[in-house]
C-alpha cells in the first residue's frame, strides 16, 4: 500500500515537470518568434517602397503567426511526453534544440524574404544541390562572419529557452489547461481554417504570411501530393474565343496536335528574298514596370525604347514563368513545365522540336552566347540536345575579359558588354548559311552588382533627375534599389553597344531581333499577382515597312509558332505536320483583347496561376485582366469553375508527361 500511495503522489510531480520544461521553453519561443516578426515587419518597411502600411499588415500578420505557432508547438508536445517516458533530461534537450532549430530557420527565411520579397516555399526543392550551392556563394551570404554569429546566436537563443525552464514556472492545473487549449485550438484550426485574404497585392499577401509556415505547408504537399495525378483529360479542340483550333488526335501524346497556326507577321515586312538570320536577345529580369514607354515605375531602358519605337511592341507581354529556367523552353518551343519546369528533364528529355531543331533542319546554323555558365538550369543540356552547332558560356572567354566583381569570391560570370563582345568576336566576318543565334544576358540578376560604379552611379542619379524628372525625395526612394537601377542602365547601354556594332555587319539588313525579357524582378515590389510575368516584347529588323504596337495579350508561347509560320509563308519553310506548341500566335490586335489560355509557373515547383482570356485564376481566386495587365478580384462561381477545369485538366496532362514522358511521337511511332 505504501509503493502504490508513492506512485499516486509521484506521477503529478513528474507531469507537471514535464509539462513545466515543454512550456517554460514554449512561451520563450513564441515571445522570440513575436518579436522577430516585429523586426521582420520593420526591415520590409524599411527597406522597401510598399503601397501599404505597417499597421495594415501588422494585425493579420500576428494571427498568421500565433496560429502557426500553437500549431507547431501542439505537434512538438507530442513528441516531448513521448521520450520523457524514457528520460525527462532527452525529452528537454531534445525540445530546446528543435526550438532553436525554428528560430534559426525563421530568420533565415526572413533574410531571404527581405532581399527578395517572396516567400521561399517548394521550388527550394527543384534545383540542383550546385545551383543552390552557386545561388548562396553568389549572394555573398555563405561566409564565416555570417557562420560564427549563426552559432552563437544558437548558443544565446538556447540560453534564452532554457531561462524560460527555470524561472517559468506554473500549477499542473495550468499546464494541463494550456496543453488542451492548444490540442482544441489545433482542431479548430485544422478542421475549420478560416478563409485566407486573396489579394490582388501578391506583395502583401507575402508579407503577411509567417514564412516557417510557408515552407513547411509547401513542402508537404510538394513531398506528399506532386506524384498524384489522373488519367481522365479530355482530348478536346481549344475554345472558340482563342486565336488557333488545335486538333488532338492521340490520347498516348496528350499535347500533340495538328493545326494551321496563321502568318500573323507578314504583312508588317517587306517581302523576304531569302532566309532573314533570327537574333533573340533575352534581357535577364526585365519586367515591363521598368522598360517600355508605360512602364510605371519609369523606364530604365532608353536605348530599348528607342528600338520600340521602330519595331514592333507588344505592349501586354507576358512570361510562362517567374524565374529564368522558362525562358529558353518557353521562347524556343512553348512547352510544358514537367515537375520543375522542362529543363528538370535533362538529360532524358521526352522527344519534341523546337525552334532550333526547326531551323537546323532548314540550314540554319545555331548559335547560343551566355557570360554565366550554361549548365546552370540545365540550359546547355536543353541546347545539346537540339544540336546547336556552337555554344559560347564562362569557359570561353580570353584574358581580357574580367568576370562581374563579387564581394564574397563567388561571380555568375562576364558582364553583358563582354559577353556581347566575346559573342561578337566568335561571329564569322561573313557566312553564307542563315543563322540562329541567342545572346541571353544575365548581369541584371541578383547580387545585381556593376562592373564600373564609378560611372553608374552619377548616371543613375542624372538619369532619375533629369530623363524622368523625379523630385529629390523620389529620388532619394529610388535610390532604396540603386543596385538594381545601375545594374539595368548598364545591361540597356550593353544592347545598345551591341547594335552600334552588328549594324557594321553584312547580315544586318537581312535580320531580324526578337527582344524580351525572361521575368520581372521581383526584389521591387510588384503592383499585382501578373506584375512579376510582364514582359517587355519587341521585334526589330531593317525589314519592317511600318512600326506598330499592340495590345493583343501574348506570351513567349506565341513566338516560335509565330516566327515559324511567317517563314514558312515568306521562304517555304518546311515544318512538321504534329507539334506540341503550348501558344496561339502573337496578336497584332491594336485595341486590348485576351485570346490566350495558359498556365504560369512562379517558381519551380509552383504552379498556382492561370490566364485565359479576360481572366486569371491565382491561389483559387478569380481576377478580371484589363489594359496594362492590371486585375481586379471578381466573385463569378461559374467562371472560376470553369477556370479551375481549365486548370486542372492542364496539370493532370502534365502530370501524365511527367510519369510517361511521352510529348510528341517520334517518326515511325
Amino acid at each position: 500500500m505504501a509503493q502504490k500511495a508513492e506512485i499516486r503522489s509521484n506521477l503529478p510531480n513528474k507531469v507537471k515537470s514535464v509539462l513545466g520544461d515543454f512550456w517554460g521553453m514554449a512561451f520563450v519561443f513564441v515571445l522570440l518568434m513575436l518579436i522577430i516578426r516585429f523586426l521582420e515587419l520593420k526591415l520590409v518597411f524599411d527597406s522597401h517602397l510598399l503601397q501599404f502600411s505597417f499597421t495594415d499588415v501588422l494585425l493579420s500578420s500576428l494571427v498568421e503567426d500565433l496560429g502557426w505557432y500553437f500549431y507547431f508547438i501542439g505537434l512538438l508536445l507530442v513528441f516531448h511526453v513521448i521520450l520523457s517516458v524514457f528520460s525527462t533530461g532527452l525529452a528537454r534537450w531534445f525540445s530546446l534544440t528543435v526550438f532553436v532549430i525554428a528560430v534559426i530557420i525563421q530568420g533565415a527565411l526572413i533574410g531571404y524574404f527581405l532581399k527578395t520579397l517572396l516567400p521561399l516555399g517548394s521550388d527550394v526543392y527543384g534545383y540542383s544541390l550546385d545551383d543552390l550551392l552557386a545561388t548562396v556563394q553568389a549572394s555573398g551570404q555563405l561566409n564565416a562572419i555570417n557562420i560564427i554569429s549563426g552559432l552563437v546566436g544558437a548558443m544565446l537563443i538556447g540560453g534564452l529557452l532554457y531561462l524560460g525552464v527555470r524561472f517559468l514556472k506554473l500549477q499542473l492545473k495550468s499546464y494541463l489547461f494550456i496543453s488542451a487549449f492548444t490540442y482544441i485550438f489545433i482542431f479548430f484550426y485544422v478542421f475549420f481554417p478560416t478563409n485566407e485574404s486573396n489579394l490582388a497585392s501578391e506583395n502583401k499577401s507575402n508579407v503577411q504570411v509567417n514564412k516557417s509556415h510557408f515552407l513547411a505547408q509547401a513542402s508537404f504537399n510538394y513531398f506528399m501530393f506532386d506524384d498524384n495525378y489522373y488519367f481522365d483529360f479530355y482530348l478536346r479542340p481549344t475554345g472558340n474565343d482563342l486565336l488557333v483550333k488545335k486538333e488532338f488526335k492521340d490520347d498516348i501524346y496528350p499535347f500533340a496536335h495538328v493545326a494551321e497556326y496563321p502568318d500573323v507577321l507578314s504583312p508588317f515586312f517587306d517581302s523576304l528574298d531569302s532566309k532573314p538570320d533570327i537574333v533573340f536577345i533575352l534581357f535577364e529580369s526585365l519586367g515591363s514596370a521598368y522598360s517600355g514607354k508605360n512602364a510605371y515605375l519609369g523606364s530604365f531602358t532608353p536605348f530599348l525604347d528607342s528600338l520600340g519605337e521602330q519595331g514592333l511592341v507588344w505592349e501586354n507581354a507576358i512570361s510562362s514563368t517567374g524565374r529564368t529556367f522558362g525562358i529558353l523552353p518557353g521562347t524556343l518551343a512553348g512547352l510544358p513545365f514537367g515537375k520543375n519546369g522542362f529543363l528538370e528533364f535533362a538529360p532524358d528529355y521526352p522527344h519534341h522540336e523546337s525552334l532550333l531543331s526547326i531551323l537546323k533542319a532548314n540550314g540554319y546554323e545555331t548559335d547560343f552566347f551566355i557570360g554565366a555558365d550554361q549548365n546552370f538550369d540545365n540550359e546547355g543540356s536543353f541546347l545539346k540536345y537540339h544540336q546547336v552547332d556552337k555554344i559560347i558560356d564562362q569557359q570561353n572567354y580570353g584574358a581580357e575579359f574580367e568576370k562581374t566583381p563579387s564581394e564574397s569570391g563567388f561571380s555568375w560570370g562576364y558582364p553583358d558588354k563582354a559577353m556581347f563582345a566575346n559573342g561578337l568576336r566568335n561571329l564569322p566576318p561573313s557566312d553564307d548559311q542563315p543563322q540562329f543565334r541567342i545572346f541571353q544576358m544575365q548581369t541584371s540578376h541578383d547580387p545585381y552588382i556593376v562592373p564600373t560604379p564609378e560611372i553608374y552611379q552619377p548616371k543613375l542619379r542624372s538619369y532619375l533627375s533629369n530623363d524622368l524628372g523625379f523630385s529629390e525625395s523620389k529620388v532619394n526612394d529610388y535610390l532604396s534599389y540603386e543596385n538594381i537601377y545601375m545594374t539595368l542602365l548598364y545591361a540597356d547601354d550593353a544592347v545598345r553597344e551591341f547594335f552600334n556594332e552588328y549594324r557594321k555587319r553584312p547580315e544586318f539588313e537581312n535580320t531580324i531581333f526578337i527582344i524580351t525579357g525572361d521575368h520581372r524582378l521581383p526584389e521591387i515590389p510588384m503592383a499585382t499577382r501578373l506584375d512579376r510575368f510582364r514582359v517587355p516584347l519587341i521585334i526589330y529588323s531593317p525589314k519592317l515597312n511600318r512600326k506598330e504596337r499592340f495590345k493583343g495579350v501574348v506570351s513567349h508561347w506565341e513566338i516560335t509558332p509565330s516566327i515559324l509560320s511567317f517563314l514558312q509563308e515568306q521562304v517555304d519553310l518546311n515544318l512538321p505536320e504534329e507539334v506540341v506548341w503550348q501558344g496561339q500566335v502573337m496578336d497584332t490586335s491594336q485595341t486590348f483583347q485576351s485570346r490566350i489560355a495558359m498556365p504560369l509557373m512562379r517558381n519551380k515547383n509552383q504552379l498556382l496561376d492561370y490566364i485565359h482570356g479576360d481572366y486569371f485564376l491565382s491561389d483559387g481566386q478569380l481576377f478580371l485582366v484589363t489594359d496594362g495587365l492590371n486585375i481586379d478580384p471578381i466573385q463569378d462561381l461559374q467562371i472560376s469553375n470553369r477556370m479551375i477545369g481549365e486548370f486542372e485538366e492542364f496539370k493532370n496532362r502534365n502530370n501524365y508527361l511527367i510519369q510517361t514522358r511521352k510529348l510528341l511521337p517520334e517518326s515511325g511511332d
